[in-house]
């Protein structure tokens, strides 16, 4: 019986990168100037709070984050997003995060970056992170190419992290049965991908992901690099 094919997935926010994406996107924005801190910087702060908690719904999140893209192109963003990369995601990602993907790129498995935040934003970190295949929300761009600050497709949270994956794997003849599937992830919103495949392992795991964890006997990684 020949061996299954290893296929590991990578979670981004707080398990290869120290913070969330969207999160810092924010933050980001706030401090160029192009949102308004009065206005947003509450609510950025509440629903990084309400995702870590598990309260605030995958369209809510989603969208909420999408919106600060809208009435720009992909073109328009360009410069700010290869800033963003290079100044205040890429000092976040660890050496022990790189040596871990670089370990299962090395060993030929087929490794997949998978995250709640949209492909806009984490093209160039899957990149970075050398990481070839991608599965993120994906953004709604009207005629003329520029974002409506609307969400498109299914979601790529919680339960749709699963579907997302079962699609992306459909498209490629596979299922994700013939894998040998490993997941690493910190949070408890990824709970359906992690009981979805055959090797869950928590990475700087939250509070409620850490109990799980424990409970069911999975591997804990610290990637972190205090």
């Amino acid at each position: 019986m020949p061996d299954k094919l290893k296929l590991t997935l990578f979670d981004l926010d707080h398990t290869l990168l120290e913070g969330d994406s969207d999160v810092l996107w924010c933050d980001f924005l706030i401090d160029q100037g192009r949102l308004d801190r009065a206005k947003f910087e509450r609510r950025n702060a509440e629903m990084a709070r309400q995702y870590r908690a598990g309260l605030v719904s995958p369209h809510a999140f989603c969208n909420f984050y999408v919106a600060t893209l809208a009435g720009h192109s992909a073109a328009d963003w360009g410069p700010l997003r290869h800033q963003f990369l290079d100044t205040v995601v890429a000092p976040r990602i660890s050496p022990a995060a790189h040596a871990l993907v670089r370990r299962h790129r090395i060993a030929g498995d087929l490794i997949v970056l998978t995250t709640a935040t949209n492909r806009f934003l984490t093209t160039l970190t899957a990149a970075h992170l050398g990481l070839p295949h991608l599965i993120a929300t994906e953004c709604e761009t009207d005629a003329d190419g520029r974002f409506t600050g609307r969400t498109t497709g299914t979601l790529n949270m919680r339960e749709g992290k699963v579907v997302r994956l079962q699609d992306w794997l459909a498209a490629r003849q596979i299922e994700l049965s013939d894998c040998e599937s490993r997941l690493y992830s910190d949070s408890i919103n990824d709970l359906p991908l992690l009981q979805a495949v055959d090797q869950p392992v928590a990475v700087n795991p939250d509070d409620r992901l850490l109990a799980q964890a424990q409970a069911q006997g999975w591997p804990v990684y610290q990637l972190r690099k205090g």
